[in-house]
């Protein structure tokens, strides 16, 4: 199936300070730790890319300069390397760098994850677009989670569309976590008809948490601008969403393939011995 080309633009929102990595997140920004010899955003770019999405919109921090410069030609590497058995191990890179548009934008403050896309806006516009979040590392045989998605928004061309996967009920306070009522005769669509974020098990209304996909209609930053923020002084997507989700424009996509959550340790180990073991390595 072809990609439906509703999605041009995709949001990665990586000014955080990576605090659970301290002390490497440091001096070395969370989406540039390794996955192998690969850094987590690179897969993220390739996601993106995978759905078709050429123009990647960053919003960084004054202190994430290392993953532009990632993205940027270094002429003198090249020529180091040149006509070696080495330089094959940049092709992967150069092709993210010859096939894709870069764009970035610093974060004023760091006010949760709705402040971030909010931030983004200048850089999006009016059209729908994606948002991925490198730390969350998805894994698939076939099409990619954000293929996946963008086929979906064809669908649903007025709503937005959030990935989730079943978690245990003892780990649903880490996650936004949607109620809501399948869609026809599918499994894996529903239309969300609540959203709560990081609630205590017992005020959960279920097990489907939300992982770090999403594509949004433009629409979206209107209703970030008037968002109030939570307790923590922080302004929660999915507060936002649950807005639109009382209009019924929320669609909740229980993806296809293996989520690591590459922004704890367990996960990102979990994620670095798969792909060792896929490799031959280990």
């Amino acid at each position: 199936m072809k990609t439906p080309l509703l999605i041009k633009k995709c949001l990665f929102p990586v000014a955080g300070f990576g605090t659970r990595f301290l002390p490497i997140t440091k001096s070395i920004p969370k989406e540039m730790l390794p996955i192998l010899t690969k850094p987590l955003i690179h897969f993220a770019i390739e996601e993106a890319l995978n759905a078709g999405v050429i123009s990647m919109n960053m919003v960084i921090s004054k202190n994430k300069q290392i993953i532009q410069n990632y993205f940027e030609p270094n002429e003198e590497l090249d020529e180091v390397v040149k006509g070696t058995k080495k330089e094959e191990f940049l092709n992967d890179i150069h092709y993210l760098s010859n096939n894709c548009e870069f764009s970035y934008i610093k974060q004023k403050g760091m006010h949760g994850l709705g402040h971030a896309i909010y931030a983004g806006k200048p850089l999006i516009g009016n059209h729908p677009f994606a948002v991925i979040l490198p730390d969350d590392l998805c894994i698939n045989d076939g099409d990619s989670v954000l293929l996946q998605m963008s086929q979906l928004k064809f669908l649903f061309p007025d709503c937005c569309i959030v990935a989730i996967q079943e978690v245990p009920m003892s780990s649903v306070h880490k996650y936004g976590v949607i109620e809501g009522n399948l869609i026809g005769n599918t499994t894996d669509l529903y239309r969300v008809s609540n959203m709560i974020e990081k609630p205590v098990q017992k005020e959960a209304p279920s097990n489907l948490a939300i992982i770090g996909r999403y594509i949004l209609n433009p629409e979206i930053f209107d209703v970030l601008e008037n968002t109030k923020k939570d307790d923590n002084g922080e302004i929660q997507i999915t507060d936002a969403l649950m807005t639109l989700a009382k209009q019924g424009k929320v669609i909740a996509y229980k993806f296809k393939g293996i989520r690591y959550d590459c922004g704890s340790i367990k996960g990102y180990l979990e994620a670095n011995n798969k792909l060792a073991k896929q490799q031959g390595i280990i």
